[in-house]
């Protein structure tokens, strides 16, 4: 099975794809986190993209693109996967759409989240609330601030195309 499921920042996109992990053995490939993992270990794209992902903005097309098509290639992608989050723009889209087609692979299905933008904010807030309680660490990214700035970027760039993975 392979899937895309989208949404904005905090829709559940993580949540409802690992169910689906659990369900049907595939990974979640979240561009996310790997990203926050690129930067957490000091990789050469994890150094590049720290600054772009702390001021709240996408991180450029064809690093995502390049990551995502590496990952589709490992063993665990062969039976299905689930991208989280991706793609993002009409040109991720178009890029996917070839790249898939390169590689052979269909897709089974895309999933649409849409949730409310006060709930939204409310859900960041409960994150960043509840990874305190657990003394753990907050996402850069995770502020009110950086927040709104990744919904209106979003909005800008992802929602008004929507038919992009149709």
């Amino acid at each position: 099975m392979r899937l895309i499921i989208l949404g904005p920042p905090g829709a559940g996109k993580g949540t409802q794809a690992q169910r689906l992990v659990e369900r049907y053995s595939i990974p979640q490939l979240s561009t996310g986190e790997m990203l926050r993992v690129a930067v957490a270990t000091g990789t050469e794209i994890g150094r590049e993209v720290k600054a772009i992902m702390d001021r709240g903005e996408l991180v450029p097309d064809d690093v995502v693109n390049h990551m995502v098509s590496d990952r589709i290639d490992q063993e665990d992608c062969r039976r299905g996967f689930i991208l989280d989050g991706f793609p993002r723009t009409v040109a991720q889209a178009e890029v996917l759409t070839a790249m898939l087609e390169q590689k052979g692979v269909k897709l089974d299905a895309v999933i649409e989240l849409k949730v409310d933008q006060a709930a939204l904010i409310e859900r960041m807030e409960k994150r960043v609330a509840d990874t305190l309680a657990a003394g753990g660490t907050v996402r850069s990214d995770d502020n009110r601030e950086t927040f709104a700035r990744r919904l209106d970027e979003y909005r800008r760039k992802t929602a008004p195309h929507r038919e992009i993975a149709r």
